[in-house]
């Protein structure tokens, strides 16, 4: 009899006493209680709970590293609001927007729209009608509310900012209804290179979320694992190992929870009876990899251009300068048939993909000759290929230009 090798998988799957309910350990749950960020829950109820006096409140810009609590605490203190407000009898209700997954002004709009309740195709209208639709339904009713714009940062350029300038300054067109808005970011430098208009609009208060220690981390997993792990099956010191790991990265909630979780599921997999530090160094870089990928697949065309160009020069582990990856970039951009960039916005790309993580970049002198860039690439040569490959404008210009 022929060895039935899914069942074996399916056994020992469902066999395996790791999770009572992973779930917990996702980015996007959201727990009845949230440590260590006190301060900020305070400082956001007390601007948002205005709404409960049918006063509008204040916009708000938050802004904080990656994993640092924004969008667990501004989902947290709009749902409580929302409890109280029915409570109250006032009418309030808000949407919730991610600007990662709709990137564009139609679907930013089209989200919101669905929010109240209005059925959206998801293509076919102009984003005015769309507009001209959110208006025209908040002008039928009395409420208050929110729009939250989370990772902000990622609407598209140009368009993205018009966007923003007609909701800052939507309450000018509504009779009744009255809305705020709250923009979430991870960059900093985003709030700066606002239009002064949009900027002095959108942020009337700010509020910046510190990241989180490895005491602190460690006390988020501890709680989170309590209910997300059958009891005795975590190895001591997995806990810490992973708060450890997540606090040389900028203090990274989200990246301690991914460690537990993916560290939990190799374990499943294996039928494994506890979860092991080793299961945590192999979660690591499953999650890198995971990561750079993700990451690759986001960034605009011309920055993946740019990417295409260190690979190519850098992927056999040695250097490249700006000027030589400037001239690889043009090659690709032929291939393509794409117009090029200049050259010190191809700098500005490095600088960015530097930021990432995904490239070192450091300036270095050359005496007379002045100062120089030299570039390497910092992770995974196969992940990013993988990425970029999978980009029909890029793929193509990527391998007619490598096989010369």
């Amino acid at each position: 009899m022929r060895h039935d090798v899914l069942e074996d998988i399916f056994s020992r799957v469902t066999g395996a006493r790791i999770f009572k309910n992973r779930d917990i350990l996702r980015p996007d749950y959201v727990p009845d209680t949230l440590p260590h960020r006190d301060d900020q829950i305070r400082a956001l109820g007390s601007i948002l709970a205005q709404a409960l006096k049918g006063t509008k409140p204040n916009n708000v810009f938050i802004y904080g590293l990656t994993g640092t609590g924004k969008t667990a605490v501004t989902k947290y203190v709009l749902k409580r609001l929302a409890e109280k407000a029915s409570e109250l009898g006032v009418p309030f209700t808000y949407a919730y927007v991610n600007c990662r997954q709709s990137d564009t002004a139609y679907r930013v709009l089209a989200d919101i729209a669905e929010s109240l309740g209005l059925r959206i195709p998801f293509t076919g209208l102009s984003t005015a009608e769309v507009y001209r639709r959110i208006v025209r339904a908040l002008n039928s009713r009395r409420i208050l509310f929110t729009i939250v714009l989370d990772e902000i940062d990622f609407l598209e350029k140009g368009k993205g900012e018009n966007l923003l300038y007609k909701l800052t300054r939507i309450n000018e067109e509504l009779t009744a209804t009255q809305v705020s808005l709250i923009g979430i970011t991870n960059d900093v430098k985003f709030v700066e290179n606002l239009e002064p208009r949009v900027k002095s609009s959108l942020g009337e208060e700010e509020l910046v979320f510190p990241p989180y220690n490895a005491l602190q981390l460690e006390d988020i997993l501890m709680e989170r694992a309590r209910e997300a792990f059958y009891p005795g099956v975590l190895e001591e010191g997995v806990i810490s190992y992973c708060a450890a790991l997540a606090a040389k990265e900028h203090g990274d909630a989200r990246r301690a929870l991914d460690l537990l979780r993916v560290a939990g599921e190799i374990a499943e997999r294996e039928g494994a009876e506890k979860v092991t530090i080793n299961h945590v160094q192999r979660a690591r870089i499953e999650i890198e990899r995971d990561r750079v990928e993700e990451v690759v697949k986001t960034l605009p065309l011309h920055a993946k251009m740019v990417l295409a160009a260190v690979y190519i020069l850098t992927a056999p582990n040695r250097n490249a300068t700006t000027g030589e990856i400037y001239s690889t970039y043009k090659t690709l951009c032929r291939a393509a048939g794409l117009e090029e960039v200049t050259q010190r916005r191809v700098s500005d790309i490095l600088n960015e993909l530097d930021m990432l993580g995904i490239i070192n970049a450091r300036v270095v002198s050359r005496g007379r000759y002045g100062k120089t860039k030299i570039v390497k690439l910092s992770a995974d040569p196969d992940a990013v290929v993988r990425a970029l490959k999978e980009d029909f404008r890029v793929g193509p210009a990527l391998s007619s230009t490598s096989n010369r």
